[in-house]
């Protein structure tokens, strides 16, 4: 995904469904200058992971 949407899910009050290598993410922060997302993957907080916005997937309904 590009980084704009990755700020507009990570800003809404909606919740959307997030892959990164087929696992499901949460968005924690976006570095919109940079291209990169911090996410946490599962239910874990202390799994997170800094990666470019391009490696996230928006999973449809």
């Amino acid at each position: 995904m590009d980084t704009k949407r990755a700020m507009q899910i990570y800003e809404s009050e909606q919740t959307f469904k997030v892959e990164l290598d087929e696992h499901s993410v949460w968005i924690e922060n976006v570095d919109e200058a940079n291209g990169m997302a911090t996410v946490m993957i599962g239910n874990n907080p202390v799994n997170t992971k800094t990666v470019s916005c391009d490696q996230l997937k928006e999973i449809s309904k």
